[in-house]
C-alpha cells in the first residue's frame, strides 16, 4: 500500500514536472514566435549591405566566363504588414565578364603558339526595387525591376605569342585598357529573383539573380548584335 502511494506520488510529481516543462516550452515558443513577427512587422527599417557578385554577358556573346566582382550600398524596407513589404536599394556594382582564348599548333617544325585574354568591366549604380514576402521565421522570397545606370565601362586586353623555329623562340606579347563607354548603353534595365533571411537582431543574408533585359550593347551592331547583363549576387547587411 504504502509502495502503490508512493508510486502514485511519484507519477504526480513527474505529471507535474512534465506539465512545468511543457508549460515553459509553449511559453518560449509564443515568446520567439513573437519576437519573430516583431523582427519583420516594424513598419520602415535601413540599413547597409554588401557582397560577391558572379556576373557574365550573355546573348551573342562567345565564351563570356563569369567575372567575379562585388557590390555595396544601401538598403531601405517598409513592411506593409507581418508578411509582406517593400525594399529599395541603391548599390555600386561591379559587373561584366571575361575571356580566355589559346592556341597551338606545330607544322614544318614550327611551333606556334597564341594565349589571350580580355575583361570587360562594367560598373553600376544599380536601383532595384524589390516586393518581398516573409514565408516564415525570418525566411523571405523576393521579385522586382532593376534600373542600371553606368558608371564606367573599360576592356582590359592582353595576349602572348610565341614561335619556335629551329630550336630558336620569338615571344612577342603586349596588353591594352580601352573605354568602351561609347559601345555600352548608359541604361540598363533588368529583373531581380531571389531569397532571404533575416534574423531578429536585423542581420541579414540574401542570394539574388539579376536577368538584364536590356541590349546593352550601343554599338554600330547593335542590331545585330545582343548582349544583356546577368548576375548572381549574394549579399549580407544589416538592418536598424
Amino acid at each position: 500500500m504504502y509502495l502503490v502511494c508512493r508510486n502514485q506520488l511519484i507519477n504526480l510529481t513527474i505529471m507535474k514536472k512534465l506539465f512545468l516543462c511543457a508549460a515553459i516550452a509553449v511559453f518560449g515558443l509564443t515568446n520567439v514566435n513573437a519576437q519573430n513577427e516583431k523582427s519583420v512587422d516594424q513598419g520602415f527599417s535601413f540599413g547597409p549591405k554588401a557582397g560577391v557578385n558572379f556576373a557574365t554577358l550573355t546573348g551573342d556573346v562567345e565564351d563570356a566566363e563569369m567575372r567575379i566582382g562585388f557590390h555595396i550600398g544601401g538598403a531601405a524596407e517598409y513592411m506593409f504588414n507581418q508578411n509582406m513589404g517593400l525594399q529599395a536599394e541603391l548599390l555600386f556594382s561591379a559587373q561584366g565578364a571575361k575571356n580566355e582564348y589559346t592556341e597551338s599548333s606545330s607544322q614544318g617544325g614550327v611551333d606556334y603558339y597564341l594565349k589571350e585574354k580580355e575583361e570587360v568591366k562594367l560598373n553600376y549604380i544599380n536601383i532595384p526595387v524589390m516586393f518581398k514576402y516573409y514565408i516564415v521565421n525570418g525566411f523571405n522570397v523576393e521579385a522586382g525591376p532593376q534600373v542600371g545606370i553606368l558608371a564606367s565601362a573599360k576592356s582590359e586586353y592582353e595576349y602572348e605569342e610565341r614561335v619556335t623555329s629551329g630550336g630558336n623562340t620569338v615571344t612577342d606579347s603586349g596588353s591594352a585598357k580601352v573605354d568602351i563607354d561609347d559601345e555600352v548603353s548608359s541604361i540598363d534595365f533588368g529583373l531581380n529573383f531571389g531569397l532571404g533571411y533575416r534574423m531578429d537582431n536585423g542581420l541579414n543574408f540574401g542570394a539574388r539573380y539579376n536577368l538584364g533585359l536590356s541590349n546593352i550593347n550601343d554599338a554600330d551592331d547593335s542590331d545585330d548584335y545582343k548582349v544583356s547583363n546577368g548576375v548572381i549576387q549574394v549579399s549580407v547587411g544589416f538592418m536598424f
